[in-house]
């Protein structure tokens, strides 16, 4: 980070929708040395009754002028993606630093774009995957760090939930299946978290091929996906999400050559440790604002502390490279936008 550092971090938000609610938000409020300034959303209304439930001093309807506001030393782009690199552009412009929601952008390039433009202006760049931060996946590493199954030969992951009602709605066509908006359906929504913890526990994932389809028809976007890969240390392995079963599945199995761990991406259920002697469980329950740990790491760098967010923007970049390489016949197949 070559940007001076800062005292307190007062952010502003573009985009106060729903992740911000319980999510981010109040962990903005809470961390130490962090406050919330400003708001801003398209609707006025929403920005100013968003900002009296929470106490934030000021709302906008106007980007441009929250990231102008010379109270805000810092920005959060919680909007859908395809607007992720115009508000970040906007905010590294500015000269703030920005903390840009998941995934980073609609693909890689535009998250590389984001890069260079950090990089040339000095201004640090963060990237809201926060399962890098969470006490529960520190468990994981440190287990796999120990030897707990001995060297890790094969991941498969599965992600299988019923086809949810709002997706099921032509007429709501909620921006999570339009891929002009977020990029691709639930896959680039949720499938992105999994990658991105699974780049964090193992290193970048060298090769990725992928298959998409629609099986479903209630909204344009894929539906499910299957994936193989690999590590540059060989590590292999597989992944299936699939979005209109008959129940809710969420497991990343690590298999190794003296033993097994198996737990979930999203929720805070056990981490289940298995061995030829017989097994165990940890329990890691998550924090009330589940991306407080991560911000508190962006704080604390932001303020010249030791250590550093282990999120960053290169790792991001790898998880959207690896998204594109899945989804990239399918994109050319049904000509799905994904826009600049």
């Amino acid at each position: 980070m070559s940007a001076a550092p800062l005292d307190t971090v007062r952010w502003g938000i573009v985009g106060c929708g729903n992740v911000t609610e319980v999510k981010s938000g109040p962990a903005l409020q809470r961390a130490p040395h962090s406050s919330l300034v400003a708001v801003m959303r398209r609707d006025g209304d929403k920005a100013r009754e968003y900002a009296q439930r929470h106490g934030v001093p000021t709302w906008y309807d106007d980007a441009q002028a929250l990231i102008d506001d010379p109270a805000v030393n810092a920005v959060y782009v919680a909007t859908p993606p395809s607007t992720h690199k115009a508000y970040a552009l906007m905010a590294i412009a500015a000269g703030k630093p920005v903390y840009v929601e998941k995934p980073m952008a609609m693909d890689a390039a535009e998250c590389q774009t984001i890069i260079d433009a950090g990089r040339a202006a000095g201004v640090p760049v963060f990237v809201a995957y926060y399962r890098r931060a969470l006490p529960r996946f520190h468990r994981v590493r440190a287990l796999l760090e120990g030897g707990a199954i001995g060297i890790p030969r094969s991941v498969h992951v599965s992600l299988h939930q019923p086809l949810h009602a709002r997706y099921a709605d032509p007429a709501a066509s909620h921006w999570h299946v339009q891929p002009a908006i977020s990029g691709g359906g639930l896959f680039m929504d949720l499938g992105c978290h999994t990658l991105n913890l699974l780049d964090w526990l193992f290193g970048p994932i060298a090769t990725a091929k992928g298959l998409a389809t629609n099986q479903l028809g209630a909204y344009a976007a894929e539906d499910s996906v299957a994936m193989g890969y690999a590590f540059a240390s060989g590590l292999v392995g597989t992944g299936l999400w699939q979005f209109g079963s008959f129940r809710y599945e969420d497991r990343i199995e690590i298999t190794g050559d003296r033993g097994r761990l198996a737990f979930a991406t999203f929720g805070d259920g056990p981490i289940v440790h298995e061995t030829a002697q017989g097994g165990e469980s940890f329990h890691e329950a998550n924090p009330p604002h589940i991306q407080q740990p991560l911000i508190e790491t962006i704080v604390a760098e932001l303020r010249g502390e030791a250590g550093a967010c282990p999120s960053t923007p290169a790792a991001a970049l790898r998880t959207a490279w690896v998204m594109d390489q899945v989804l990239a016949d399918w994109r050319r197949a049904t000509g799905q936008a994904i826009g600049r």
